[in-house]
């Protein structure tokens, strides 16, 4: 899903750059680690959360990571009904009495956030969670948030279409 923003566009949607990202997370892993919590293991929300538990993994020095698949979103300002866990599965048993930082890149509704920290939390982690951006109207207020916004998110890992074969 790749949005393409023009000029007049840009004002009414919040634009993360490659550089506004680096400071994101290195605000958000201060913000973790000035609250005392240390992860044993940093789980993506993937596919958005990808890039941002990656940068937190290196910011926070925590080596062990991992990623469960959702699909949720299926094109700008399109969901399916309800946020589904995508094969392969997270190995569920290597996190029971661990503490996991859950990260993705926002929390619109809230509901693929919830859906994550309900299976992890089922399965004996310590969970918590931080994401990029939150919206203020969302179910589930992450932990750590690097800002609020009502606005569309352009993120700077999908803002253009997929790379095709060269001819």
């Amino acid at each position: 899903m790749a949005y393409h923003a023009d000029s007049a566009d840009l004002q009414t949607k919040e634009v993360l750059t490659w550089e506004s990202f680096g400071t994101a997370s290195r605000d958000l892993a201060q913000m973790i680690v000035d609250s005392d919590f240390t992860p044993d293991i940093i789980i993506a929300v993937a596919r958005g959360g990808l890039l941002p538990a990656g940068a937190l993994s290196y910011a926070m020095g925590v080596k062990l990571s991992d990623a469960v698949n959702v699909e949720f979103y299926t094109d700008v300002h399109e969901t399916l009904p309800d946020p589904v866990l995508l094969a392969p599965m997270l190995d569920t048993e290597s996190i029971s009495g661990r503490k996991v930082l859950v990260v993705d890149d926002v929390v619109d509704s809230g509901r693929t956030l919830a859906l994550v920290l309900e299976l992890l939390s089922g399965h004996g982690a310590q969970c918590r969670s931080a994401v990029v951006y939150e919206k203020p109207q969302s179910e589930v207020k992450p932990d750590y948030a690097w800002k609020t916004t009502d606005e569309w998110i352009v993120f700077p890992w999908s803002d253009q279409d997929p790379v095709t074969r060269s001819k």
